[in-house]
């Protein structure tokens, strides 16, 4: 078997990848939500793995994989990786769960931050109005997260929150030291949201990037008493191209609450040194940016011997990615806490993709499927009405070159 063809289309929101065959065989792969112009990264690849057999991962893998980056270049080569297990799944009549090691665990954990109302405002009242309705979710979620801090429009939406003036532009652009109102104010609404909660549903906060070590440290220690899941990306994360393991390390050694970074970095070195010092209770690699499902899977074992837990970021991995999270998901070891649910985007997503389970989410968790592959398809005639009019070829037969 060798690869004929790459293709990407842009559908919905996801960029998604298609890896054809000699022998009629295809994979399917998403690239993150909101990130159309990584299309002509992904179509860069196709020299280099044309001619290639797709069932050797590995040695398919080894030609592009350091030609990646730090999120978001890490998505195209990720969702390559997801492509190649997909197909190499159904070329062997075996679901992705089975090539990697199989699984430890029949039905996968799930946390959610994407199913959810929009906030109408940013004071506790308002997080606890999130927070019940996340805890009234069909889905049954035993553990959601919520944004704070300069992770979303808290900081620029709350009077004297910091030392700074609000800034615009990319994802999360504020950063800088809390004013003594402002750390109550966050530690406020916390409280609000845990109140509501109660101790059936664990909480997780997405905090940054953005605060200084010492705002760090103050504020993990005011909230220890509610036994939080983890404290997320305070320092550094989403979009920021590197990851200081000494200063996350003296948050971690400061507090009792768990501390977690990752989902930005590519590849199991980025992790080494976050691991291999300690610097972090919980690691959240995205499996559509840290180069696929098997570098997240070495990466969730050099954390067990570390006694590091993980929880991978997805939210926007959309339904492909969805189906990906489960396969890996259900061989990590026992240092696995959840996976994040990635939600659909737009909506008309579960109308296009099938095999998924109805519903999806039960009592906050999914059962392993075993069909080949990633164990979904997309159906080409519902998803034909929304490719642009440059992708209209993205499910036809190509000429093998």
């Amino acid at each position: 078997m060798r690869i004929t063809g790459l293709r990407c289309a842009l559908l919905g929101a996801n960029p998604t990848v298609r890896i054809t065959t000699d022998e009629g065989i295809d994979g399917f792969g998403q690239v993150e939500a909101y990130k159309p112009w990584l299309k002509p990264i992904v179509l860069h690849y196709e020299p280099y793995i044309l001619g290639q057999d797709p069932t050797d991962v590995e040695r398919v893998m080894l030609r592009i994989r350091r030609m990646g980056a730090a999120k978001p270049w890490g998505s195209a080569v990720s969702a390559i990786e997801m492509a190649l297990w997909d197909l190499a799944g159904k070329a062997a009549g075996l679901p992705v769960y089975k090539l990697l090691g199989g699984k430890v665990r029949d039905r996968v954990r799930v946390y959610n931050g994407g199913v959810r109302a929009p906030m109408t405002g940013y004071d506790p009242e308002d997080y606890a109005a999130a927070a019940a309705y996340m805890k009234a979710a069909p889905e049954g979620f035993t553990i959601v997260k919520e944004g704070i801090g300069f992770h979303g429009p808290m900081a620029a939406s709350t009077p004297g929150f910091f030392y700074g003036d609000p800034r615009t532009g990319p994802p999360h652009p504020d950063a800088g030291v809390l004013t003594e109102r402002g750390m109550a104010h966050a530690v406020a609404c916390v409280e609000a949201v845990k109140e509501v909660l109660g101790d059936g549903i664990g909480l997780a906060l997405d905090c940054g990037p953005g605060w200084s070590v010492a705002d760090a440290v103050r504020f993990a220690r005011k909230v220890e008493h509610l036994d939080l899941m983890w404290l997320e990306d305070l320092l550094t994360g989403d979009y920021t191209p590197y990851t200081d393991a000494g200063t996350y390390r003296d948050v971690t050694m400061s507090t009792t609450v768990p501390i977690h970074t990752g989902e930005q970095l590519y590849l199991r070195q980025n992790f080494m040194e976050l691991i291999e010092r300690r610097a972090v209770r919980v690691i959240g690699p995205d499996p559509a940016d840290v180069g696929g499902l098997a570098e997240l899977k070495w990466i969730a074992e050099h954390a067990d011997l570390h006694g590091i837990s993980i929880a991978p970021h997805g939210v926007w991995d959309g339904l492909i990615g969805l189906a990906a999270h489960v396969q890996v998901g259900a061989t990590l070891p026992s240092n696995f806490i959840a996976f994040e649910y990635p939600v659909a985007s737009p909506s008309w997503w579960y109308d296009v993709v099938e095999g998924l389970p109805d519903p999806i989410v039960v009592d906050g968790h999914i059962e392993v499927w075993d069909r080949p592959g990633l164990g979904v398809t997309i159906n080409a005639e519902a998803a034909r009405e929304h490719l642009a009019e440059d992708d209209r070829d993205f499910f036809d037969t190509p000429v093998t070159r």
